[in-house]
């Protein structure tokens, strides 16, 4: 069963609430990450309610049969991080990452292709994504907006409604900056009807998290869910037990 989103008015901008949780893709991207703390992050998605968790492809499967029956959805990301693939290779490892068991697929735009005002191969690129994923996956554009500026965000929005994906996504959390509430009502005003906003990067305690919801997010990719969920950033969690290894 989907969980419900509450709303920002059945929000509590401090203090433990649960309704938190079904805003927020649990996510675990980085390269050192070992299949053990995957599970870790399920089990979290599961006790805090969290809408998906987020890893790369090569974990989809595995966090498809953790989640299987719980609610939570399986989400993976596709050209990442730097969505410089060519087209036809972001398509082919969307229809894997499906095949895997993916619910949702967080895809780069081809940044470089934006800033050079290339719209036609930034259609190709998203729609691609989305053919590929049709009635299957909803399909998350991230448009990496700390790279962009507001009139290459604006085109972004354009070229994203067009090509059908249900989300824009402001960042990859590898970016040079991660998500603000200036960019998150930006992507809301410029985006077709339906369609929806996640806020990523930098969103690690309740009031950056109830802020991005307040402008707008109806999703937050985060790795730090029960500290929002909680309102504690001192609980150790799955996120802060991941960390790079010391190989000295």
């Amino acid at each position: 069963m989907e969980h419900q989103l509450a709303g920002i008015e059945g929000l509590k901008r401090t203090g433990i609430d649960k309704n938190f949780g079904a805003y927020c893709d649990h996510t675990v991207l980085r390269a050192y990450t070992k299949a053990q703390a995957v599970r870790e992050f399920c089990e979290e998605a599961v006790e805090y309610g969290a809408a998906a968790v987020c890893v790369n492809p090569i974990h989809v499967a595995l966090v498809s049969e953790c989640l299987k029956g719980t609610g939570v959805k399986t989400a993976t990301v596709i050209g990442f991080p730097l969505g410089a693939n060519k087209p036809a290779v972001k398509a082919f490892e969307a229809a894997e990452a499906v095949r895997d068991g993916a619910d949702e697929v967080d895809m780069v735009i081809n940044i470089g292709a934006l800033r050079d005002g290339n719209h036609d191969l930034v259609y190709e690129d998203i729609k691609g994504v989305v053919s590929a994923a049709a009635g299957k996956a909803h399909v998350k554009a991230i448009i990496e907006t700390c790279y962009l500026t507001k009139e290459q965000k604006v085109e972004a929005c354009r070229l994203c409604t067009k090509a059908g994906v249900q989300f824009v996504k402001t960042s990859s959390g590898m970016g040079t900056g991660g998500a603000t509430v200036e960019d998150v009502q930006l992507l809301k005003a410029n985006i077709g009807e339906g369609m929806e906003v996640k806020a990523s990067s930098n969103i690690e305690d309740r009031a950056a998290a109830y802020a991005m919801i307040e402008a707008g997010a109806t999703r937050l990719g985060v790795s730090r869910t029960p500290q929002i969920v909680c309102d504690d950033t001192n609980i150790i969690s799955a996120a802060r037990r991941n960390q790079p290894p010391n190989v000295d």
